[in-house]
């Protein structure tokens, strides 16, 4: 009997800038320059933003208007979100013909368990060498990939070498890699925690190790013990070939803003019709339905509320949309309004990918 402990080896496929590089990649002539997927430069939000453009500041979920601040040469073009699925379509077809074990995040990376793979290759970083290569080679398009034991640490070391690179960490390496890595580089560790840590004299692995778990769990709840875990490497979670959808939403930002709850209600209207026919094509409710507000100065609100049934009738969610506008009046004209449902009812149902979207 060994006593060489086995590891499972994971790969995190991450693609380069995957919106605009496709863009990029159809359109010879934005090759090279600065491009921006979504918004304008009077309206909207960045989607996604090529190299070329990050250089200058632009990333996504920024406005339109301050991308064009930070970069007067961005090209702005509309997402086609049907050739990002079809494109992804054909990246997730490479990926399962080395393992069955695939669980995607989103359109453009996704989680590989490729311990016991369809190659019969015992080396998972020239098993991602490999897949990146294809990719580039069939598709038209740079990945970058993290190899390590498990998901947490592969996440993080896909975006060590961006773009078309790869980091893998070993076992033995695992907790030295953590420990000099800058907190904000944590995945699942945002901005709004990256902070509080910081006042916390937490700036890198190394002092978020040195804090105890009755400190973290006194500081951070229940994600106290996530944090105390994973800096040491441990991450136990599965790759699953499919993810159960938490949450469907759907949101517009709008090219003139609203300044009255009668013209909101009409667009939310339009919004909730949307977001039934997903809700209904998957068979699909939930209990809590929460109303997201993004006034003009960008400042942004979230109401919800939750029922003791399941719904997904437009009328039903429409009443509670409602009663969640009117709980506190307008402080400012709306840019953008959006409508989610979860607490939904799939916990033993197979994931679906649902992406609403509206024209720019």
């Amino acid at each position: 009997m060994s006593d060489v402990p086995t590891y499972r080896k994971i790969i995190h496929i991450d693609m380069d800038a995957f919106y605009a590089s496709v863009e990029q990649m159809d359109n010879p002539a934005l090759r090279g320059k600065p491009v921006a997927v979504g918004g304008s430069e009077n309206r909207g939000v960045v989607s996604a933003a090529s190299y070329e453009a990050r250089k200058f500041g632009v990333r996504s979920a920024i406005s339109g208007v301050l991308a064009k601040k930070y970069c007067p040469e961005i090209i702005f073009v509309r997402p086609r979100f049907d050739r990002y699925k079809e494109i992804s379509s054909k990246i997730h077809k490479i990926f399962h013909e080395y393992t069955d074990l695939v669980e995607p995040l989103s359109l453009d990376e996704a989680y590989l368990d490729v311990t016991q793979n369809k190659k019969g290759n015992p080396s998972a970083s020239l098993l991602a060498k490999e897949i990146r290569l294809r990719i580039l080679n069939e598709v038209g398009l740079t990945a970058s990939a993290g190899i390590s034991v498990n998901k947490f640490v592969a996440k993080i070391a896909s975006d060590v070498n961006k773009p078309n690179g790869q980091k893998t960490v070993n076992p033995d390496e695992i907790v030295p890699f953590l420990e000099e890595l800058p907190i904000r580089k944590f995945y699942g560790v945002g901005k709004v925690t990256t902070e509080k840590m910081y006042q916390l004299g937490i700036f890198t692995g190394l002092d978020l190790k040195g804090k105890s778990l009755e400190f973290l769990e006194k500081h951070f709840g229940k994600s106290g013990a996530f944090y105390y875990k994973v800096v040491r490497g441990i991450h136990n979670s599965e790759v699953k070939s499919y993810r159960i959808t938490k949450s469907v939403a759907a949101e517009h930002t709008f090219d003139v803003n609203l300044s009255s709850e009668i013209f909101m209600l009409e667009q939310l209207e339009r919004i909730a019709v949307s977001l039934e026919k997903r809700l209904k094509k998957h068979n699909i409710s939930g209990k809590t339905v929460t109303l997201k507000i993004k006034y003009s100065d960008f400042t942004q609100q979230t109401r919800s509320k939750t029922l003791p049934y399941f719904i997904s009738d437009k009328s039903l969610i429409m009443e509670i949309v409602e009663e969640l506008l009117y709980q506190e009046k307008m402080k400012d004209s709306v840019r953008l309004l959006g409508i989610s449902l979860n607490n939904l009812n799939n916990e033993e149902k197979k994931a679906v990918v649902v992406q609403l979207k509206f024209a720019f």
